[in-house]
């Protein structure tokens, strides 16, 4: 009789550490459960870049925008360009104003302060979307003078393989090409000499 009350003990006692491992187990997955869940929407509470797609600024260190230098930016889920202008650059702007469609920035392709023959708030940094006017291509940013297939009087600007629309320094549209306009500035303004922000107007939204 002993032997059977010591034998149910062991067998209740191997059904009790098998529910407590079951128990624990069950615990486990269900804490992963719970944190495969949670992980999401703690993500979901920082910023995202769909949030920065849907339009919030960005904030661009430019302390070391080399002249002559391109820097490419994401806003709005567009190629931003920011580009440091060397003195030469600058000179071209005036060279080439009879070979430009619009050489006075009168169509509205951007903000008020940009209205001008730099197209920018400083000379020096040209801020535009990279996008050509005509179907949206990428334009190449083409600095060389005179290239076999851009021709002798080339003197520099952005080119679009797509269909050959060409851009000066200032993002301004030759003539007779298929782009019916100048690139596009997005409003931005300076938080400091090297700190940029796109997509506001407005330093208090930083």
């Amino acid at each position: 009789m002993a032997d059977t009350d010591t034998g149910s003990f062991k067998i209740e006692e191997e059904m009790n550490s098998r529910r407590r491992f079951l128990i624990a187990a069950t615990t486990v997955a269900g804490g992963i459960a719970s944190a495969a869940v949670a992980t999401p929407f703690l993500l979901s509470m920082m910023p995202s870049e769909r949030a920065k797609a849907a339009g919030a600024p960005v904030e661009v260190d430019i302390s070391k925008l080399e002249p002559g230098i391109l820097l490419m930016v994401e806003w709005r889920g567009k190629v931003v360009w920011i580009l440091k202008r060397t003195s030469e650059m600058l000179a071209t702007l005036k060279v080439l104003e009879p070979e430009l469609a619009d050489p006075d920035s009168e169509r509205e392709q951007q903000p008020d302060y940009a209205k001008n023959e730099t197209r920018s708030i400083v000379p020096e940094i040209l801020v535009v979307e990279g996008l050509c006017t005509h179907l949206g291509c990428s334009p190449v940013y083409r600095s060389e003078i005179a290239p076999a297939d851009l021709g002798s009087d080339w003197i520099g600007g952005f080119f679009c393989p797509c269909h050959g629309s060409k851009f000066d320094y200032a993002g301004r549209v030759y003539k007779s090409v298929p782009a019916p306009t100048n690139l596009f500035v997005p409003p931005h303004v300076y938080l400091s000499d090297t700190r940029l922000l796109i997509g506001s107007e407005s330093k208090e939204t930083a």
